[in-house]
């Protein structure tokens, strides 16, 4: 048993695994949700995510050892410091979120001296969001990445614990290293995902079939919460738009001058790098 209590604010797809996981693996003694909406926290009570459910922040924390903010990315920061004057000196706070480097910064805009907070995001996300699609096992033996704000954290030991304890494996980057990469592993695809889906018209889609539905596949995210991932990670996701529109360019130029023996080897290296991905 490594907690008392956990609190998971936002018991959606990952906060409710976290919370399936947690008592699960016997991590928490109790896991308590917090939401605004009575009707998602009464659902994950009743399919075993949380013991009890609070549409209040204040009292979801008073007694909680750790607590992890699962809500959209814009809203974590501001939930963090709402609730960090209601929690017993020495609480832990960790994340689920996608950004880091804004969280980061709005956080620390404010001493926080009653609570540590650890960044973290598992990379263990679906298309479907919800409790109902949570599972306990959705972080086993995948990777999340940890973003401490200072080097010697005294915290990072406890909260990496925490996220192995659920069964991920665990990575050390900087907020802003995260933020570069991930807008190149995970942004940068959603956003062309929904570009391919975007321009392909409805009556088509019976005509589609493996290729379009994988890369496509994500599209079918949340809306909601990918707007904010955008906007929080702009200055990254622009970057990352730069290359790949320069990469099409590449391509529109080949497939125009009918040059094949260049059109291979632009085909050749995006095969390479998807290969050593492995399956």
């Amino acid at each position: 048993m490594l907690f008392e209590q956990i609190t998971i604010v936002g018991v959606g797809l990952i906060g409710g695994s976290i919370g399936l996981a947690a008592k699960a693996r016997g991590i928490a003694r109790c896991v308590v949700g917090a939401g605004r909406d009575p009707a998602k926290l009464a659902k994950a009570e009743r399919l075993g995510a949380i013991d009890r459910g609070t549409p209040r922040l204040e009292e979801a924390v008073e007694n909680a050892d750790l607590v992890a903010v699962c809500t959209p990315v814009d809203l974590i920061a501001s939930t963090i410091l709402r609730a960090a004057p209601h929690c017993k000196p020495g609480t832990l706070f960790t994340d689920g979120g996608s950004t880091k480097a804004t969280i980061v910064k709005d956080v620390t805009s404010q001493a926080l001296e009653r609570i540590a907070f650890v960044p973290a995001h598992p990379i263990a996300g679906s298309e479907k969001n919800g409790v109902e699609y949570a599972r306990a096992d959705l972080f086993e033996d995948r990777l999340t990445i940890l973003t401490p704000i200072a080097s010697g954290d005294p915290a990072l030991e406890s909260v990496a614990a925490f996220w192995k304890a659920l069964g991920s494996r665990i990575a050390i980057m900087s907020p802003a290293d995260h933020d570069k990469a991930l807008a190149s592993t995970s942004h940068l695809p959603h956003a062309v995902a929904s570009a391919v889906a975007g321009i392909t018209p409805r009556d088509w889609l019976p005509l589609s079939a493996g290729g379009f539905r994988d890369v496509t596949r994500i599209a079918a995210g949340d809306p909601h919460l990918w707007t904010p991932i955008f906007l929080e990670n702009r200055e990254a996701v622009l970057a990352a738009l730069d290359r790949f529109t320069h990469r099409l360019d590449e391509f529109q130029q080949l497939v125009d001058s009918g040059n094949a023996a260049g059109l291979a080897r632009w085909l050749a290296d995006g095969k390479q790098v998807r290969d050593a991905l492995g399956t």
